[in-house]
């Protein structure tokens, strides 16, 4: 392990911007690339069918329960705010949750008739939700209680489950924006923004039955910001390529196009959409990773080879459950 990452992770730990995380999950995004050897353009560049990042220093990898170390303080508004969604998740959801329960109780049945539960046990999901500004209210709310629906739905199949998110620490380009311009705004500079990346749950883990309030700030109207899902996806599945399961499936939510409107300005409208198309490529030409989406309110079918469009948040848990069974039993793609 290089000593300048030994350095930095102990430094991260020490004043609490990460979670306690190895080298190698802090670094996965790195190791996916380099698995398909694929070649970054140089910062200053115009070339569009590479992708560069101007600095990954200010990227944090969170656990949720540490999300409060990341942000800052909720403004009285916020923490209202935050407080009803909560309420609604827990009480306002009764017979949505009730009509999801039953095709999750069907959906369960049917597929441990078709898998033998040795090879459910070999499977590993990966949901990664997207935190875009744009899924504030009912989005985000529907989504949180979706994740939760299906990975009760998946716990009880046997499989193991990791609830990913994804956003931006900060909006306007936060503190990589601040250094790009201290020297001097080279063009072209790639990727010009904080990524947060937040793991409500990992998939080692055993003593967690249920998710519960892990979810809560999910739910935090200020975390949500801006989206950079080419990059989320490599990390997310540089965790699925470290597990030991048989099976890995990535399953995203989202409800549109990548958004980073510091990045876009600097190096142009489809940088961010093209540097998506070529990892989901990638990950669909590979054999280790099942790879589908659902789009809300966002048609997904046109970038992703496997996914659903749901019209309205009520929806989800429908489209995941079914989207769910059809990659289960299906050949594995």
């Amino acid at each position: 392990m290089p000593s300048r990452s030994l350095e930095k992770i102990e430094t991260l730990e020490k004043f609490g911007r990460f979670p306690v995380e190895t080298w190698l999950q802090r670094n996965s995004s790195i190791m996916f690339r380099s698995l398909f050897r694929r070649v970054h353009k140089r910062a200053g560049s115009k070339t569009s069918d590479t992708y560069s990042v101007f600095t990954t220093d200010f990227d944090v990898v969170v656990d949720a329960t540490r999300l409060k170390e990341v942000l800052p303080p909720l403004s009285p508004d916020d923490a209202i705010a935050l407080d009803d969604a909560w309420k609604a998740f827990e009480t306002s959801l009764v017979s949505w949750r009730t009509t999801a329960n039953l095709q999750a109780l069907e959906t369960t049945g049917f597929i441990r008739h078709a898998i033998p539960d040795h090879e459910l046990q070999d499977i590993v999901v990966s949901i990664l939700v997207d935190h875009s500004g744009s899924m504030r209210g009912q989005s985000i709310l529907l989504a949180a209680a979706t994740v939760e629906i299906a990975y009760d739905f998946l716990s009880r199949l046997g499989c193991r489950v990791e609830i990913l998110g994804f956003t931006t620490v900060d909006w306007k380009g936060g503190r990589s924006r601040r250094l790009w311009r201290s020297r001097g705004t080279p063009k072209y500079p790639g990727r010009l923004s904080d990524l947060l990346h937040i793991v409500y749950r990992s998939a080692d883990q055993r003593d967690a039955p249920v998710l519960g309030y892990v979810l809560k700030d999910m739910l935090r109207r200020d975390l949500l910001k801006e989206n950079v899902d080419g990059e989320a996806l490599e990390w997310a599945a540089g965790r699925l390529y470290q597990r030991p399961e048989k099976r890995k499936i990535l399953m995203v939510l989202s409800d549109g196009a990548p958004v980073d409107d510091s990045t876009l300005h600097e190096n142009g409208s489809d940088f961010l959409i093209d540097h998506l198309r070529c990892v989901i490529e990638r990950l669909e030409a590979d054999e280790h990773i099942s790879l589908a989406a659902i789009g809300l309110n966002w048609d997904a079918g046109g970038l992703y080879k496997h996914s659903r469009r749901v019209a309205v948040p009520e929806d989800l848990a429908g489209a995941m459950l079914d989207l769910l069974r059809n990659i289960l039993i299906g050949s594995g793609r």
